[in-house]
């Protein structure tokens, strides 16, 4: 039964009550947690469809963008596992906060990107993580981003933010589940002026359409990341499936150069 019922649309409805409460529970909650130093909130429009295109480096950067985005009087909607939805007391809480539930797995994606339309159209701050998941980046840059995020700014007409963040990492490391509170450590936040998509309007969302805007809006994400960290972003952003395909390859030339290195002359065992 939980399971069907998290399975329900999200319409974007949320409680004014609950959304006022958790202002007062998470704003010195979130303090206490880390220290913020943050800049650019000018560049996030004070009301209307807005979307956020973020870095993600942990899960405890929710806690740190949420709070950047409600410096700039936005309340963020996120893009939340559905399987939260599902948990007592806590599905309840955030369904009345008007987050949106993700269905991983679901073949029909187009429903996640649905909803997340339905509730910029009325003008809500949606904060969208282009990557999907923490950054498999060894360097921690962002991966070669999926293409929702284009798609959702170019049917909605909204602007799209960037943001980067660095600092989250280490107060929670993907995979921990144990945050390293003490002594608190500062995350470092700046939002950008809104990605010119301009080239891209009226234009037929082909795959190629929306790769080149989804590459522009994550080439001013890792560019502010740039600047937080006082590097020069990789040309080319990490893609997972390749340096998978590449490590397979130079395994199994490691492999075939351990195997020729056991032959003598005209491949003859040595002695």
């Amino acid at each position: 039964m939980a399971a069907k019922k998290a399975r329900k649309p999200a319409d974007g409805s949320y409680s004014d009550a609950w959304r006022n409460f958790s202002k007062i529970l998470l704003r010195p909650g979130i303090r206490m947690m880390m220290r913020l130093d943050w800049r650019g909130q000018e560049n996030i429009p004070a009301e209307g469809a807005t979307i956020l295109a973020v870095n993600h480096l942990s899960y405890m950067d929710i806690f740190a963008v949420s709070l950047f985005a409600d410096s700039a009087r936005r309340y963020p909607v996120f893009l939340a596992k559905s399987s939260l939805f599902t948990i007592p007391v806590i599905g309840a809480l955030i369904g009345k906060l008007g987050q949106l539930p993700v269905y991983r797995g679901q073949t029909d994606i187009a429903l996640v990107l649905r909803q997340a339309e339905m509730v910029a159209k009325n003008g809500a701050c949606v904060v969208f993580y282009p990557e999907a998941t923490v950054t498999r980046d060894p360097q921690m840059w962002p991966m070669v981003a999926k293409t929702g995020v284009a798609r959702l700014a170019l049917e909605t007409g909204a602007p799209v933010v960037p943001i980067a963040h660095w600092g989250a990492q280490e107060i929670l490391p993907y995979g921990d589940h144990v945050p390293r509170i003490l002594p608190r450590k500062t995350v470092k936040i700046v939002a950008g002026p809104p990605v010119d998509l301009s080239e891209f309007a009226g234009q037929p969302p082909t795959n190629q359409v929306l790769r080149a805007a989804t590459d522009k809006i994550m080439a001013a994400v890792s560019g502010l990341l740039g600047e937080l960290r006082g590097m020069t972003p990789p040309a080319e952003p990490f893609h997972p499936a390749v340096a998978r395909r590449k490590l397979r390859e130079d395994l199994r030339a490691l492999a075939e150069d351990g195997g020729q290195a056991g032959q003598g002359p005209a491949g003859t065992p040595e002695p």
